[in-house]
């Protein structure tokens, strides 16, 4: 079974983007294999949140190229937003369906919210964490407010030459 895996930037102070949504302070470590991360997954979920900031930016067909995006949002017509699927209704059902089909791994793209919505319906298999060596003092966090612990089991790590160091935890169910 795919699994839906939220993988992330974050300050080292626990925000994933500024507090206008900005996302410049991100460091694109030469050391980080993007063509490995972007080859394990073949979907990526996201929310409206995190959604508009993208667009402003001109990706309005593909946010990943080669990659189905499925938008979360009760707001956003579907007819407006023809390269995407629109989900706002029965999104448990929506997303174990999703998780069954044939192909790669699904990418929680953002955002916390988003995160926090799919954890607490026991939908998020993994949290892969890239923590920039900043701190932003203000911003969306990585993970709201939220009433449901989740224990988490590292699977992986590595600290790079920048001062990145990403970790990767499996949840436990």
């Amino acid at each position: 079974m795919r699994q839906v895996r939220y993988s992330v930037a974050m300050s080292l102070d626990g925000y994933i983007a500024g507090p206008n949504g900005e996302y410049d302070w991100i460091i694109i470590d030469p050391e980080i294999d993007f063509q490995a991360l972007y080859a394990r997954y073949d979907a990526i979920l996201v929310g409206r949140k995190s959604l508009m900031p993208m667009l402003e930016s001109g990706e309005e067909e593909e946010i990943m190229p080669g990659m189905k995006t499925y938008v979360f949002s009760t707001t956003l017509e579907p007819q407006d937003y023809p390269h995407f699927t629109v989900v706002s209704e029965n999104v448990k059902v929506f997303v174990e369906a999703l998780k069954r089909d044939q192909g790669k791994d699904i990418w929680l793209f953002g955002g916390g919210e988003l995160f926090r919505s799919l954890n607490k319906l026991g939908l998020v298999d993994g949290v892969d964490v890239a923590i920039i060596p900043i701190l932003l003092g203000e911003g969306i966090p990585f993970l709201p407010s939220t009433e449901n612990p989740t224990t988490l089991e590292l699977s992986a790590n590595r600290v790079y030459s920048s001062g990145t160091v990403s970790l990767e935890y499996n949840t436990r169910k």
